[in-house]
């Protein structure tokens, strides 16, 4: 039985699979990792095997879906497509083109035909209201990047195979395989860091998988992570360790950054911190004489009502310490393929970033990166006045789960006069829709991960044409919403041959590629990407990578500044007065009372992604994983019983969770994981409705979010906690196992309170 080789595109890891296909049916058998995958070189986390489930689970939506008389039901595509024509452009006609709203999710930014289509679709409904599951977690470092660097995408990773001192706030790789890092088997990664003297330090309110086998863990209160960052600023400067290296001759503004830690010491942050002061003084100190060190920073500190603030500071320090663009510091990747713009275009005058755009209609909400946030989604449908949303496109998203006040939106999303879902499954947002769309499964389409390889940790291109054939009556995903897109533009939806063509060319012409230069036959997502091979740095082509079908190493990291600046002068300015501003909010913090309550965070669990992988039998088994973490101490205070039923309440909402007492959470904090919440009885969620969990954004609130790009907080909710009466504790229910296969051992501690050997095999 034939082998295989293709990338998995469940996460940022962007992991290499072995897929064993039955010779006699067609069918798939078996899927490891690929021992010659060019990155992950046969690491495979569980999420890679869950791929198998995926394409075979019989929930998995294989025919459009039409509500007709109140209830969804089975249809022809050509029915849902005369659906949409009949109701569409009479819907835009009506209201403005402002009327449609289109919101796309995570999985549609691991996916060829929504990265290369759906800016097509958009410029076809004429809106404004674009919104992405980006302003969720990661618009702070697109903004952080904007301003700094001169574009979103220009963002620095951890050069983690070659650095000596990784500080990192709010991350845990060890589960997400990276984040905004692409970069399989972490775990594997950071013991080799150790085995050869390094070190890891750990900032986080949680005793996170990564945390455990850190050499030090600063448990960190909710939200005040830029106070820590602004004291390791303050020790910088105060002791002389400032050394920018490299970058001395193209960074401005060293004195802007030292005004604002000036006086903010160690000590002085120690007591709203909770993180010990001499811990900061001795790590900073480290930091900044390790060969090469750097900080990294993700969703705990990117979803904070301090998010831009905290992912500055991180730039800062890596910079004013001459570990950015330096080999172990923070590095430029440097992609395969041209179009997203991480570089200078040949022969285009950069573009200078700016925050001076438009604002949202409602709350006037900063519109960056050509989207809304997606906090805001709720409000631009439930408000009335001239561009209130009437109708929603859902492209691989749920925002009825992901996205804050979820009680609001769900009845929001209920109110539109049309909602149009392209999705894997009928979900909690799909569910609402008048038409669904199903797309084929991972395993019957090509892939190439535009955009995770501009945050890799080595420079490679990797492309998986469909290891199975498509099967008959099912629309490739482009072709979908290239349909879309003609109906959108006042078009038949039959017309797809000739405007693929019409992209083809217009993309070319971008590039400044000929368009006979392209390969002979490709059509489609192919031709897309051969146009951008091509334009990319390396100058490659499709046929390269087909002719590789583990993938191409491209190389270490390497440095390029000032050439990969794209500032108008080329220089980075590091104290921009935006990012003044929110650092001077976030000092605040010291004379803030500190509010009554506990904070709630999030989680990640390795075997869940977002909402995806729930209706996953072997995903789904074993412990229930949606519980609410409490300390020990609390769940005393509290009387909190393991197993038993708390309710927590915030501004927002309120909800009834499992609880879990464990001293992996600080006092005085709560964590709950996200994407869970599978009780919308018209979902067709079969295995994740017998374990729905609670969804934790019924407690977030959209009014709180980061003021200057609008990203949603998630993490340092303000909540109360009380135990539930009305229900019995759960005595039979198992506690989950956190260990992740790897041993929690009871070592005697060092300074972090985390044992030397954490990371050592179970």
């Amino acid at each position: 039985m034939p082998a295989v080789p293709t990338t998995c595109p469940l996460c940022e890891a962007t992991c290499g699979l072995l897929v064993t296909i039955d010779d006699d049916d067609g069918t798939v058998v078996d899927i490891r990792g690929d021992p010659d995958d060019v990155l992950s070189r046969g690491f495979i986390c569980p999420k890679g095997v869950a791929v198998k489930g995926l394409h075979t689970d019989p929930d998995r939506l294989r025919t459009p879906m039409v509500r007709w008389g109140g209830m969804l039901r089975e249809a022809t595509w050509t029915e849902a497509y005369e659906e949409i024509a009949l109701r569409l452009p009479a819907l835009r006609e009506r209201h403005g083109p402002d009327c449609i709203a289109l919101f796309s999710g995570v999985a549609a930014g691991h996916a060829l035909g929504p990265l290369l289509y759906t800016d097509a679709l958009v410029a076809a409904l004429g809106t404004r209201n674009v919104f992405s599951a980006a302003s969720l977690n990661s618009r702070p470092r697109h903004v952080v990047s904007g301003l700094l660097y001169g574009n979103p995408f220009t963002t620095p990773v951890p050069d983690i195979e070659r650095s000596d001192f990784v500080v990192m706030i709010g991350a845990n790789p060890v589960v997400s395989n990276g984040s905004m890092l692409t970069a399989p088997d972490l775990r594997t990664k950071l013991r080799a860091l150790r085995r050869r003297g390094g070190r890891i330090v750990v900032v986080d309110p949680r005793r996170t998988e990564s945390a455990d086998g850190a050499d030090e863990h600063l448990r960190v209160r909710p939200g005040t992570d830029a106070l820590v960052l602004m004291a390791m600023l303050n020790v910088l400067l105060t002791e002389g360790l400032v050394d920018l290296g490299e970058l001395a001759g193209i960074v401005d503004g060293v004195d802007g950054v030292a005004a604002i830690a000036d006086g903010i010491t160690p000590e002085r942050v120690e007591r709203r911190t909770e993180v010990d002061a001499g811990s900061i003084r001795r790590i900073t100190r480290e930091f900044a004489r390790a060969d090469a060190g750097v900080v990294y920073g993700r969703i705990g500190a990117s979803t904070t009502s301090f998010a831009t603030a905290t992912t500055w500071l991180i730039d800062v320090l890596n910079i004013l310490t001459g570990n950015l663009d330096k080999p172990g510091g923070a590095m430029f990747p440097q992609p395969g393929h041209g179009g997203l713009p991480n570089s200078p275009r040949r022969g285009v005058p950069p573009e200078p970033f700016t925050l001076d755009g438009p604002r949202s209609r409602v709350s006037r909400r900063p519109i960056l990166c050509g989207e809304l946030p997606a906090a805001a989604l709720a409000e631009e449908i439930d408000t009335p006045g001239f561009g209130q949303v009437r109708g929603l496109i859902t492209i691989a998203g749920n925002p009825a789960r992901s996205v804050p006040n979820s009680k609001r939106l769900h009845a929001a999303l209920s109110s539109l006069d049309l909602m149009i879902s392209v999705d894997t499954y009928l979900n909690e947002t799909s569910a609402l829709a008048d038409i669904v769309l199903p797309v084929p499964s991972i395993l019957e389409r090509p892939h190439y991960d535009l955009l995770l390889y501009n945050y890799a940790c080595r420079n490679v291109a990797n492309y998986s044409p469909p290891v199975l054939p498509l099967p008959v009556g099912m629309h490739p995903e482009w072709e979908t919403i290239a349909r879309l897109t003609l109906i959108a533009a006042g078009g038949s939806p039959d017309g797809v041959e000739e405007f693929d063509d019409r992209l083809a060319a217009a993309l070319a012409v971008r590039e400044g590629l000929p368009l006979e230069q392209i390969g002979e036959g490709l059509r489609g997502p192919e031709r897309l990407l051969d146009i951008l091979l091509q334009s990319g740095e390396y100058g490659l082509t499709l046929e390269h990578l087909q002719l590789s079908p583990n993938g191409l190493e491209l190389g270490e990291l390497e440095p390029r500044l000032p050439e990969a600046l794209l500032t108008a002068d080329r220089r980075i300015h590091l104290a921009p007065p935006e990012f003044v501003a929110e650092a001077h909010r976030a000092r605040g913090l010291l004379s803030a009372p500190a509010g009554e309550g506990l904070l709630l965070v999030g989680r990640r669990h390795l075997r869940s992604n977002n909402s995806w992988l729930h209706n996953l039998s072997a995903m789904a088994s074993g412990a229930r994983r949606c519980t609410l973490q409490v300390n020990e101490e609390d769940a005393y205070r509290l009387g909190l019983r393991n197993g038993g039923r708390a309710l927590v309440t915030s501004a927002a909402g309120r909800l009834v969770a499992s609880v879990e007492i464990t001293d992996e959470v600080l006092p005085g904090v709560v964590s709950l994981p996200h994407g869970w919440g599978h009780d919308e009885p018209q979902a067709r969620m079969r295995v994740a409705a017998e374990r729905p969990g609670v969804n934790v954004n019924l407690l977030t609130d959209d009014a709180d979010i980061d003021p200057l790009t609008g990203n949603a907080v998630f993490n340092g909710v303000r909540v109360t906690v009380v135990a539930h009466a009305g229900d019995a504790p759960d005595e039979e229910q198992p506690m989950p196992d956190r260990r992740l296969g790897f041993e929690r051992r009871r070592t005697p501690r060092g300074p972090g309170g985390i044992g030397p050997e954490s990371f050592g095999p179970a």
